[in-house]
């Protein structure tokens, strides 16, 4: 490690990151799952999904709900090294694919930016580490998390987001 890098301060830093990335994204996800914070819950989010080529829509909305939910968390909570931010970074790639990708990059028109920064959210979380403050570090996971683990898993990650997209039968126009 570079003699300058505080460990504490790096670990801070990625709490804070982890923190704001996981339980945004697992609020994203309970809007759909229960309905919380303003959203459609599984009825209206399984009707969108159905809209868009995802047969049978509520169970696309809970499997997509609760894969946000539980990657946030485990963001959040430092926990299972890769796991959730290859979770996190599935589910954004559907997202910007079917969503967001045809109106552009910034949010402001619902183009891809937020579904662009959750999935680099969570490719650099994975790639760095949970940090000192993370409950793999108090439960001694840290060390399982190889550069090469990680990055098979965040493909993984890519491949379940691809495998979705592969699924879709969006009814013709």
């Amino acid at each position: 490690m570079h003699p300058l890098v505080n460990i504490a301060e790096l670990s801070a830093g990625l709490l804070i990151a982890r923190l704001l990335f996981g339980l945004l994204m697992a609020a994203h996800g309970s809007q759909k799952l229960l309905g919380w914070f303003g959203g459609h819950g599984l009825t209206g989010t399984g009707a969108f999904l159905e809209s868009i080529g995802y047969f049978p829509g509520r169970a696309f909305a809970t499997v997509a709900a609760t894969t946000e939910v539980v990657s946030g968390l485990l963001v959040a909570l430092g926990l299972l090294g890769p796991v959730g931010p290859a979770l996190m970074l599935s589910v954004m790639i559907v997202a910007a694919i079917t969503v967001h990708l045809p109106n552009g990059l910034l949010s402001t028109g619902n183009g891809v930016e937020v579904p662009l920064i959750y999935g680099a959210g969570a490719v650099a979380l994975a790639l760095t580490g949970f940090g000192a403050y993370s409950l793999d570090a108090a439960l001694g996971l840290q060390s399982l998390w190889s550069p090469a683990l990680s990055l098979g898993v965040l493909a993984l990650g890519v491949l379940g987001g691809i495998a979705n997209l592969l699924i879709r039968r969006p009814r013709a126009a």
